[in-house]
């Protein structure tokens, strides 16, 4: 298990556990009572420290190598029976945007997403989670197929952001995530957006429109990355946690601005901590949330998602 920063001082009570267990087994003797003691000092410092996160942290929880992603959550809520499409008919297939047909309990959804990689040779593959315009088209193939055979649509997203290379503004960047928003305002299937990490910018913008919009508990949503943020305003990174707090892109953040539907609650730590416990949250909420949108006429619920979009912000005239 990796430890971030902050958490040093679990990761140094954590080792004192394994220690303790190690002597009681090694020279047979009781030490259960040391290792009770210990495990409750430490139940008690992770409470202390993952109740009071600031932004940046959730940030960095959202980053943490362990934790699951796209293909995890769509493997386990599918129970592995996903069936990968490719594609976008035009240029080539992005290895950073998958997409799929997988089914929950019996009700069948399009699953499309961003994937990061597991390590520095699957991250080159899935170029670091960065769609390029061509992962947008897929994207948006795979849900107008979705519309036309009346299948719900699930979105995970977990993204830097779009690919910034000069080649993928050639072939049109802007275009590609603006035709996505625009197209995703008017299918009549139901849409659930789930943020399972970061949701950076037009790279999340792009699969991000929805009936309903879910954020696991330590994932971000913002316009800009606070390295970013920083590096344009004090022109270095060295204000990220301000920037980060001046953004309010936590989910609580989101909530409050009536950007976001729901949280979904994470294991203490996060979810990498307990990976099943998350699945199992995460399967409730979507089908809960499916539940709630799949009664509406589709006419009606076009109506609803627009309305939802148009109220974010203030304007004007």
């Amino acid at each position: 298990m990796e430890y971030l920063e902050f958490e040093l001082p679990i990761k140094e009570l954590h080792d004192q556990l394994k220690k303790c267990n190690s002597i009681g087994t090694e020279n047979e003797i009781d030490v259960s009572e040391t290792c009770a003691q210990i495990e409750k000092k430490l139940n008690k410092l992770k409470k202390e420290i993952y109740g009071n996160l600031t932004a940046w942290q959730r940030v960095q929880i959202s980053r943490h190598p362990s934790r699951p992603y796209t293909l995890d959550y769509i493997d386990a809520l599918t129970e592995g029976l996903f069936l990968e499409l490719h594609g976008d008919r035009n240029v080539s297939d992005d290895k950073a945007m998958i997409g799929g047909l997988g089914k929950i309990m019996n009700q069948s959804f399009m699953f499309i997403g961003t994937q990061k990689g597991y390590n520095t040779k699957t991250r080159q593959y899935r170029n670091f989670g960065m769609a390029n315009p061509e992962g947008y088209r897929k994207a948006l193939r795979l849900m107008k197929s979705a519309d036309k055979f009346q299948i719900p649509i699930v979105t995970l997203i977990d993204t830097p952001g779009a690919f910034p290379g000069l080649e993928a503004e050639e072939r049109g960047q802007g275009e590609a995530i603006a035709r996505n928003i625009f197209e995703m305002m008017s299918l009549t299937v139901p849409i659930i957006v789930l943020i399972i990490g970061e949701g950076a910018s037009g790279g999340a913008l792009g699969i991000g429109v929805g009936d309903q919009i879910l954020m696991l508990e330590n994932t971000w949503y913002s316009v800009i990355s606070p390295e970013s943020c920083s590096s344009i305003l004090w022109r270095s990174w060295e204000h990220k946690e301000i920037a980060a707090e001046a953004l309010k892109l936590t989910p609580t953040d989101m909530l409050k601005n009536k950007l976001i539907d729901k949280i979904i609650n994470e294991p203490l730590g996060g979810a990498h901590f307990d990976r099943e416990m998350t699945f199992e949250n995460v399967k409730k909420e979507i089908l809960y949330a499916f539940k709630k949108i799949e009664k509406l006429e589709s006419k009606q619920r076009i109506d609803l998602r627009r309305k939802k979009f148009i109220r974010m912000g203030n304007f004007s005239e």
